[in-house]
């Protein structure tokens, strides 16, 4: 695969950023692709290695050395086919993925991997430009309805291949937009929303029908999941509108910290920050809807989260102007090089520098946070500094270090630590058993086919295995397709 030296002869080359001081001035993308030439020379750098590891640790099984070989190859247009027959939205991943692929490559053993995913993101950008991706309506209709709930990754995923397989896929969003956390969870810097935009044009295309403002079941009081719904369906109705249902929501139910002043003002959890930005940047006026923006302008903003969330809280803050940025991690800091030779072909742990850390940002690892303080007088309700303690990690336990305990500044507090479950009431309404994580108790297609106890009812995505990659949830919404497929007509042509 590539060229048989090739490894040998090439070095990896990064994809470049544009500069932060531009960068800074809006929420535009800012990274630059790999050129014409630069992608075919990280193409050449696949080995011929016998056993692709990349192809086990790509979720969606991505045929990664074939489309290498045919970048390097000059054969784009087929490079495009082989990545479009497994990955439904390679300029998805080809942005915002972690890429666990290159982790398991084998030129990873010892040297750097091949930059499969920026290889990825040059070819479906290339598609696009070119004209390739197409609708591809089903040449007959099977006569069969599916209600697919939640317009992620894993329910657009999901209603595609089910479209192209013939059946009537209405996808039901409690939002304003499409997307589900692909449109506000995930900051327009990293994933330009126009990307979405034209995904759901060619979807419409072939048959999918997309309604918005639509809550399924119905929202707990004082919920904190962003919602913008202007009507709800029952559970009652879908099932007997449809002859299958797919639940796809997102892991939304943030996960929160119960210290003392977690209810002072300018304490919010990420996921009540982010959308807001993210709807502004589309042209929303948000006093219009009675919501105050949350904004970081010249404040002492503190991230609790150390993940992609968290990280996502520090480059906004940094564009809203924010006068200091601090994300806080409970854990230890990681080693900055992985010990290959141990962790191969398997996702490391060691110290990851986001290109928002990379704008502005202290990190303090292995530090808790005890209680949010408020100020004086006028600011007696505010958050105006948080105390923490240094901790360690004995056997498991976490243990707090004496005498370690500081008090700083803070007037944004973003609280970013994960995501513990999908909505409960909407599992409920279809009186879908559980997990004991919350998640819908729905196996994988070798033990069940994504289907849930309630008859007619399938899970996938975050709302069966829990928060996680967006490439997870696009093989998920694939495989559970094929399982309603199936379900639906007795067999499936549809790909595993």
């Amino acid at each position: 695969m590539g060229k048989i030296t090739g490894f040998l002869e090439y070095e990896r080359l990064e994809e470049g950023y544009a500069p932060v001081q531009v960068r800074l001035k809006n929420f535009n993308e800012f990274v630059v692709g790999l050129k014409t030439d630069e992608a075919r020379i990280q193409g050449a750098r696949c080995m011929d290695c016998g056993t692709p590891f990349c192809l086990n640790g790509c979720p969606v099984n991505n045929v990664i050395p074939d489309f290498n070989d045919l970048v390097y190859r000059d054969d784009w247009k087929r490079a495009f086919e082989v990545l479009d027959s497994t990955n439904s939205f390679p300029e998805f991943t080809g942005r915002i993925c972690p890429a666990p692929c290159e982790a398991a490559c084998t030129l990873n053993v010892n040297d750097d991997p091949v930059g499969i995913k920026s290889i990825e993101h040059a070819i479906i950008d290339r598609a696009w430009a070119e004209g390739w991706v197409v609708p591809r309506p089903a040449a007959t209709q099977s006569g069969k309805t599916v209600a697919v709930v939640g317009s992620g990754p894993a329910g657009l995923a999901a209603a595609q291949q089910l479209a192209r397989a013939g059946h009537a896929v209405t996808v039901f969003e409690k939002n304003d937009r499409l997307g589900g956390l692909l449109r506000y969870g995930i900051p327009d810097f990293k994933l330009d929303k126009s990307h979405i935009e034209r995904r759901i044009e060619q979807m419409r295309a072939e048959g999918v029908e997309f309604r918005t403002g639509m809550l399924v079941g119905s929202l707990p009081e004082g919920s904190a999941v962003t919602n913008w719904a202007k009507a709800s369906i029952g559970a009652e109705q879908l099932l007997a509108e449809f002859d299958a249902v797919l639940l796809a929501g997102g892991a939304e139910q943030s996960r929160d910290l119960p210290v003392p002043g977690r209810d002072l003002d300018g304490v919010h959890f990420a996921m009540e920050f982010l959308p807001q930005q993210n709807k502004v940047n589309a042209g929303d006026k948000l006093k219009k809807e009675g919501i105050a923006q949350i904004r970081a302008d010249g404040k002492h903003v503190i991230v609790i989260g150390g993940g992609d969330t968290g990280s996502d809280c520090v480059g906004t803050s940094n564009r809203h102007g924010a006068k200091s940025v601090t994300q806080f991690e409970l854990l230890p800091m990681p080693p900055e090089h992985e010990n290959k030779p141990l962790v191969w072909p398997y996702w490391p742990i060691k110290l990851r520098t986001s290109s928002s850390h990379e704008e502005g940002c202290g990190r303090e690892f292995a530090i808790a946070t005890k209680e949010f303080l408020a100020g004086e007088g006028r600011d007696a309700r505010k958050v105006k500094a948080l105390k923490a303690v240094r901790v360690q990690w004995e056997g498991g336990r976490m243990v707090e270090l004496p005498g370690s305990e500081q008090t700083l500044a803070a007037d944004l507090v973003l609280l970013a630590m994960g995501f513990t479950s999908p909505m409960a009431a909407t599992l409920e309404a279809f009186g879908v058993e559980r997990d004991a994580r919350g998640n819908a108790l729905a196996h994988t297609e070798a033990e069940g086919g994504y289907a849930t106890n309630a008859a007619k009812v399938f899970a996938a995505g975050d709302m069966r295995r829990g928060q996680s990659l967006v490439v997870w949830a696009i093989r998920e919404g694939r495989q559970a397709a094929r399982a309603v497929d199936e379900f639906l007509m007795g067999a499936s042509d549809l790909p595993r």
